[in-house]
């Protein structure tokens, strides 16, 4: 860095110098690139004070100085959120500044470049870019405290050793025999971190605490991920003891539902049934002018009273967690699976809700009761597509023409309304992990989408919608469901990329879902729909959970709420509380005190709700991997659904599985990272592998316990014969280079990071 300085620098000279610095720059280092001798240091300290007095300078770290804003070279950061491309950000745990902190984004380490969780805090090295962010290169992680680690135990030569799960965990830790509560080799294990005690040099010691069963079995993958997430699997024994002491709700004061014919429509493997349908043409029955719809509910706040052990542990876990192989429920399985599933031929407490809407689909008026029902049949959505086309069996055939007909009919009648609304329409398949008896998963399959799907999905959006008017009308709280209108810069990002494809979102008109609509249209059925469809679900905002209603910007309505599933969410439960209160139901309505903690467990809960997801998302991925360890060395065909400084993410076609191709295994090559156009291109052969490409790719390696995978992207050859014709990726369009025409051999390769900045990544849910 240093330059001869004949003249002593100015302001100028000097504020440039440190500006373009990666890091704090050391007054001594100043002296010396500016040539600063004798009398003239004195005359830079008066300077650089001076600069720093006007606020141009600041001094981040002992006797070094960097521009405003900088963070020290070496410090504390916190990982808070990623990017589009997956990439962590972090912020620095010290900020005095009013000013928002710059961007810090976090470099992958030898653990998977996904790694570290959304809270954990790291001491790092920080490098300045020319843009401003800064890159950290992780020293360690800090932990706080004694804390448990979920691993696997191993017995050596040496003693015990815990292999953590946690595929951030960079050093196993040593259990004494004694601290082994009889573990065996290979068996999963929670344990208790030790405070560092001298005899275990630099190994950390540690002492089991559960001893959860042997890893062998399957079912143990998602309870890693259960246990990594936090998400609590037991319930208080007061909580237990409240849910089997429940009983049958009685007929006074509820209005008599048991002579309607509602029936649940499930999955095959539900075992509760929260919700209820009926639908009832009106005026002609061949040409109806509108339907009386009913959505009855069961009645969970019957059972679950505010303040009970029952309602803390319900509060606290905020909803239940949906796994392959197991769900970790909201409520005790007395309550979730007994009263208050409505089960067929059995008398179950309801909130219901009767809905005319017109013929063409417009909601004219509803009204809640308190009701007491019998359900008419428990039924699956496969059961009654096929009634409905035609194929009915002995349950569902005496049900077609006066139930399930009537049902249709309604549906095609939302639809309508849907379609004028102009909901945000995402086709984004979905994969469904199929395990046998024994808890191996047998089959990766595409999750059907069946019109019994959408039906129960419309009927459950027009009782959401009711709720949330009448809530209103009757001035209550209204613990709404909301999702705001996606950020301007996002939308501005899409646009560009949009451009580069030839489409065009003009990012200053006022947004709606259907402009979103025509853009996916026009790509409708082209190899560019899924990349389309991608790039537009990460420019909307994340729905969540707010007393403050700023509308549903997916489905595009002006209010909405959460009513129809208080078995499994906590804010449907509000939601029912507060009906029960304004509409004078019954004793156990919304109490004062809780409708003054709105905001707190808005939070709560919409974050415990990102929590079962990405525990959801982490058993899938521990699952997936698993079934696919079998099949290293294969080939499969896949798109490239990421692209990052640190490599490309490709999801496998038939499995649905998204794993990582290190830039390291790319042929050799310095490669610029376009953030804008989502693309990593070779600077010397000039190869691009852009997000939405098509390509074959070598599994590497398949990790169970963590549920990473590695590939290999193949370069210029074919697929084997051998390969499945549906794994044959299409081939690549002229002039893209992604898929490579030479192979080369492989060597190391760097990335370059460029382009324009991205917000984080978010989901619409």
């Amino acid at each position: 860095m240093a330059r001869k300085q004949t003249q002593f620098p100015s302001r100028e000279d000097v504020l440039d110098f440190i500006r373009s610095s990666e890091t704090p720059v050391p007054r001594r280092e100043l002296a010396r690139a500016f040539n600063v001798k004798g009398e003239d240091r004195r005359r830079l300290r008066e300077l650089l004070k001076e600069l720093q007095d006007e606020g141009e300078l600041e001094s981040p770290e002992g006797r070094k100085v960097a521009a405003p804003g900088a963070l020290p070279s070496v410090t504390v950061i916190e990982i808070h959120d990623t990017d589009e491309d997956g990439e962590l950000l972090a912020r620095p745990v010290r900020w005095d500044s009013d000013q928002a902190p710059p961007r810090i984004y976090v470099a992958p380490g030898k653990s998977t470049p996904r790694g570290y969780a959304i809270g954990q805090r790291l001491l790092a090295r920080l490098n300045r870019s020319t843009e401003g962010d800064y890159e950290a290169q992780v020293i360690r992680r800090l932990h706080e405290g004694p804390r448990e680690v979920l691993g696997i135990y191993e017995v050596g030569p040496n003693g015990g050793r815990l292999r953590p799960t946690d595929k951030r965990a960079k050093h196993d830790f040593r259990i004494a025999k004694a601290d082994s509560k009889g573990a065996e080799s290979g068996e999963l294990v929670l344990a208790q971190i030790r405070a560092h005690h001298p005899r275990a040099g630099r190994t950390k010691e540690a002492v089991v605490s559960e001893r959860l069963g042997s890893l062998d079995n399957p079912r143990a993958l998602s309870l890693i991920a259960i246990h990594e997430h936090g998400i609590p699997t037991e319930f208080p024994d007061d909580a237990i003891a409240e849910a089997e002491a429940a009983g049958a709700v009685s007929e006074d004061n509820r209005t008599d539902l048991r002579d309607v014919p509602l029936i649940t429509i499930d999955g095959s493997d539900a075992r509760d049934f929260d919700d209820a349908v009926f639908a009832q043409a009106e005026g002609d029955p061949k040409a109806p002018d509108g339907w009386r719809i009913i959505v009855a509910i069961a009645d969970v706040a019957h059972y679950v009273r505010p303040g009970s052990a029952l309602d803390q542990e319900a509060r606290k876990r905020g909803n239940s967690a949906y796994f392959p192989d197991r769900v970790v429920p909201m409520l005790p399985e007395a309550l979730s699976n007994g009263w208050c599933s409505l089960r067929p031929n059995e008398e179950r407490g309801c909130l219901a809700v009767e809905l005319r809407i017109d013929a063409e689909g417009r909601l004219k008026k509803h009204r809640f009761v308190r009701g007491i029902m019998r359900s008419a049949a428990r039924l699956t959505y496969e059961q009654v597509e096929a009634a409905y086309n035609g194929e009915p069996d002995d349950t569902t055939a005496p049900l077609v023409q006066e139930v399930i007909r009537p049902l249709y009919g309604a549906y095609n009648s939302l639809l309508k309304d849907r379609k004028r609304r102009g909901t945000l329409d995402l086709d984004m398949p979905e994969r469904q992990i199929v395990m046998n008896d024994s808890g191996h998963v047998e089959a990766i399959l595409p999750r059907q989408r069946l019109e019994s799907h959408k039906l129960i999905e419309e009927f459950m959006i027009a009782a959401n919608v009711a709720a949330a008017q009448e809530l209103e009308k009757r001035n209550q709280p209204c613990m709404y469901r909301v999702h705001d209108e996606p950020d301007k810069a996002k939308v501005e990002d899409l646009s560009e990329v949009l451009s580069t494809m030839g489409l065009k979102l003009a990012p200053g008109q006022v947004l709606e879902p259907k402009i979103f609509n025509r853009i996916l249209d026009k790509v409708s059925g082209t190899s560019e729909s899924a990349l389309v469809s991608e790039l537009v679900l990460r420019a909307q905002s994340q729905a969540m959970y707010s007393p403050e209603n700023v509308g549903h910007f997916g489905l595009a309505l002006p209010r909405y709420a959460h009513f129809t599933s208080p078995i499994r969410r906590y804010a449907d439960l509000l939601v029912h509380r507060a009906l029960i209160r304004g509409l004078k139901l019954g004793e156990d309505g919304l109490p004062k005190e809780d409708e003054a903690r709105f905001s707190e467990i808005a939070e709560h809960i919409s974050e415990t709700e990102r929590r079962a997801a990405a525990a959801e998302r982490d058993a899938d991925d521990r699952l997936t991997a698993s079934y696919l360890k079998d099949h290293v060395g294969e080939v499969f065909a896949g798109r490239i659904s990421g692209v990052t400084r640190f490599g490309l993410f490709v999801k496998l076609r038939d499995s649905g599985a998204d794993g990582l191709v290190p830039i390291s295994s790319l042929p050799s090559d310095y490669y610029f990272h376009d953030e804008t156009h989502h693309c990593l291109t070779g600077r010397q052969h000039g190869r691009v592998y852009r997000q939405g490409d098509d390509v074959h790719v070598l599994l590497s390696e398949a990790e169970p316990l963590t549920g990473g995978l590695i590939l290999q992207v193949l370069e210029g050859e074919d697929p084997p014969e051998s390969m499945p014709a549906t794994q044959k990726p299409r081939a690549g369009k002229p002039g893209r280079k992604g898929s490579g025409s030479k192979a080369e051999p492989k060597g190391k390769a760097k990335a370059h990071k460029g382009g324009k900045r991205g917000k984080s990544a978010a989901k619409n849910r």
